[in-house]
């Protein structure tokens, strides 16, 4: 297309999981998609110590010139956030970022965990989920997803916050996202909840224009 603009529409999706989890949780959420006519890269790596090389790799190669979208869990979104901030061809063609739980700017509750004797739980996870990024500069659309449904840590170290128990509601907000949206969920029950899913579909079933430079 070498530079033109022409309305797309996404027929592949990447799906990156959170924190100590595995593709495994991210099952229903592709099955959905799937029945939806998607495809899907449902991609396991490592959280604690992630090979951002081989994942930038393996996603250019799912995206191979087509329409893409990402859908995120928590630290999933940080890791998008890298593999655009490379810049890579393949990259021109993400349209849009679905976000669920992703602290955008930086996690408090693993600052307090940095913080402490528990430290070493964290690992090299660090590196992405203490990123103080309060702007979404990138052509690619974010929809960040979160919850207000405070089940976990959070309210013990932060009486009166708002969360979804592990991610503060101001930590998935940026400026330069598209929307945002909050529904009475935790922060793991945000990946099967039905009302989420259906949110998602929606956000990728709308017209979308795709910039694909070489």
């Amino acid at each position: 297309m070498d530079g033109a603009t022409a309305v797309m529409h996404v027929q592949k999706v990447v799906v990156l999981h959170g924190l100590y989890m595995s593709g495994l949780v991210m099952r229903p959420l592709c099955k959905r998609l799937h029945k939806q006519g998607y495809q899907t890269l449902n991609l396991t790596y490592n959280t604690l110590s992630p090979d951002l090389d081989t994942i930038c790799t393996r996603i250019d190669e799912f995206i191979d010139n087509e329409p893409t979208a990402f859908v995120c869990h928590s630290m999933g979104g940080l890791i998008a956030r890298r593999y655009l901030e490379r810049n890579s061809k393949q990259s021109h063609w993400v349209d849009s970022v679905i976000t669920l739980g992703t602290p955008h700017k930086g996690s408090h509750l693993a600052r307090e965990i940095h913080d402490s004797r528990f430290k070493g739980m964290l690992k090299n996870s660090i590196e992405y989920l203490l990123a103080d990024n309060h702007h979404w500069p990138f052509k690619a659309r974010l929809y960040s997803i979160a919850g207000d449904l405070p089940v976990g840590l959070m309210p013990l170290l932060s009486r009166d916050s708002i969360s979804d128990g592990t991610v503060l509601i101001d930590e998935t907000r940026v400026t330069g996202m598209t929307e945002h949206k909050v529904f009475p969920l935790s922060h793991t029950s945000l990946i099967y909840s039905r009302r989420v899913l259906n949110y998602i579909v929606e956000t990728l079933q709308r017209p979308t224009s795709t910039v694909a430079d070489d």
